[in-house]
């Protein structure tokens, strides 16, 4: 990264290119965060995405359902890509589609006990990867990241 900077400085000494040194480096960290985390789930036979499908349901306790449009708001998704994750997790017997009760128009998408059993083994390998993977930071640095990140995203981030 330092060479890329000082390459810009001597191309575009008008520009403060600074600003790459953090970004750049967050860019590439995310890149190797994501690789590792995927392997977990391919690992499951998930993508990423079918991976937050089953944490929005598991996460919202028994019975493990939720609305399509709630799915995709927990996974800040189109609906129109929920309902492809959705269509593929029905098809492995990890969830199940019904009409809600409270309206029949509506639809529910329901964790099976099957998704419930493969989400499980599957998060419990998932967060010691992540423990793992901050375990390269002492706890005071990962606290202070915590902190520095939250106050960025607070100010980068939409409001909801």
């Amino acid at each position: 990264m330092a060479r890329i900077q000082a390459e810009w400085a001597r191309e575009r000494p008008d520009l403060d290119v600074g600003p790459q040194a953090v970004i750049g480096r967050l860019h590439r960290l995310a890149a190797l965060l994501t690789e590792r985390l995927c392997l977990v789930f391919r690992r499951y036979g998930l993508s990423e995405g079918e991976f937050d499908v089953l944490a929005a349901l598991r996460r919202a306790g028994a019975p493990y359902e939720r609305a399509p449009g709630e799915l995709a708001a927990h996974t800040m998704v189109t609906t129109g890509a929920m309902s492809k994750r959705i269509d593929r997790l029905e098809r492995d017997g990890l969830v199940t589609r019904r009409r809600s009760a409270a309206d029949g128009r509506g639809r529910v998408v329901a964790l099976t006990p099957a998704g419930r059993e493969l989400f499980d083994r599957a998060f419990t390998e998932h967060v010691r990867g992540e423990r793992a993977l901050l375990d390269a930071l002492d706890p005071a640095q990962a606290q202070l990241l915590e902190v520095l990140l939250t106050t960025w995203l607070r100010q980068v981030e939409p409001p909801s």
